[in-house]
């Protein structure tokens, strides 16, 4: 059995953040905490990401605390430029990740303390700091046919970059952000492009101010206080309509159609009669929050999300989500970082953990 105070699981940009302000409230790594990392390298789930996502394209990519992301090449992919970003992040802070690690269970041990079951043996903590983020669990519908189709199915999470979809006729599924930009990539490459998503999009037109990111974190935290599943930050905010999206919907590229009714052997049909032939199918549907491990604690409510105030899980206060529901943004992460382990620093001292502010 290994001891400490604080695990984080997780070593994005919210586990990162956390695990900084850990450092700095005098947790020492080691006895005071732990960061546990299953992926292979530094730079969260933006390691994964697809080679044309440069960084220029990234929005709203804030800073780690304490550290600046400066002069970086917006030509270069952001999976090389943050990967090297947050590797500078965890040896100039010391925060000695261990990876990879993968985290099975997390269960309730004894004298209150909480027992995190991994590859690397269990470990005893007084508080734990979950931040696993979604990119690990890829959401894909399910529609009639989807196993007869011929072609090839690949969700976001697989996107290769559009060179992978030359001469072939595409339908992207899905209303966000990285349905756009694929479909924008995409199409040069492409023989024909097909856009179709549940919901009409809403494109955001002018700038995004400081109210119209608090009223839209607001949505979000209201969602996660009531214990159900949370929407993403983006999915209230609308898409921004900048010049590539304009000229993608004067082209044509963007013209959306509403959702399909199922899947046929070489493409998809609606009820109406439209039928589109396909060679593959990307799923730009998103992700659902990646928490199975925290399944032996019953934390979900009824409504099937985990109702949090803050980052504090109502259920267990021991527990935190760091990266959930409206602190998933980048700048949400590094607020919620410090808002965690503030509460860690009261439950460590046996003190009631403050109210949160409506």
């Amino acid at each position: 059995m290994n001891h400490t105070e604080v695990v984080v699981i997780g070593a994005g940009q919210a586990g990162l953040s956390s695990a900084y302000h850990l450092r700095r409230a005098g947790y020492e790594p080691g006895s005071g905490f732990v960061v546990f990392d299953h992926s292979p390298g530094p730079g969260g789930a933006w390691q994964f990401r697809w080679p044309s996502l440069t960084y220029g394209k990234v929005h709203g990519m804030h800073s780690l605390p304490g550290m600046e992301l400066t002069d970086a090449d917006p030509e270069r992919p952001s999976a090389e430029v943050i990967s090297a970003y947050f590797d500078r992040y965890e040896r100039t802070f010391d925060l000695r990740v261990r990876r990879p690690v993968d985290v099975r269970a997390v269960r309730e041990g004894p004298q209150g303390r909480l027992l995190v079951e991994t590859s690397a043996g269990v470990w005893s903590a007084r508080a734990l700091v979950n931040a696993t983020g979604t990119w690990d669990r890829p959401f894909w519908p399910r529609y009639p046919g989807q196993e007869t189709f011929r072609g090839r199915q690949l969700h976001t999470a697989q996107y290769p970059g559009p060179e992978a979809f030359a001469g072939q006729r595409v339908v992207v599924v899905g209303g966000g952000a990285s349905g756009t930009q694929h479909l924008l990539e995409i199409a040069p490459y492409a023989t024909a492009t097909t856009w179709v998503t549940r919901r009409p999009p809403v494109f955001r037109d002018g700038p995004f101010d400081e109210d119209a990111g608090r009223a839209a974190v607001a949505l979000v935290e209201e969602r996660v206080r009531q214990g159900l599943p949370p929407r993403s930050v983006v999915s209230v905010t609308g898409l921004p309509l900048d010049d590539a999206v304009r000229q993608g919907i004067a082209d044509g590229v963007l013209d959306r159609l509403p959702m399909f009714d199922r899947v046929v052997p070489d493409g998809v049909a609606w009820d109406d009669g439209r039928h589109v032939e396909a060679d593959v199918i990307l799923w730009a549907t998103g992700f659902r929050a990646a928490l199975d491990h925290l399944a032996p604690l019953r934390l979900r409510e009824p409504g099937g999300g985990i109702r949090v105030e803050g980052t504090r899980v109502v259920a267990d206060p021991r527990v935190h989500l760091v990266g959930y529901g409206p602190s998933a943004s980048t700048i949400g992460a590094n607020r919620a970082g410090r808002a965690a382990v503030r509460d860690i620093r009261r439950l460590s001292a046996g003190e009631r953990a403050a109210p949160v502010a409506a």
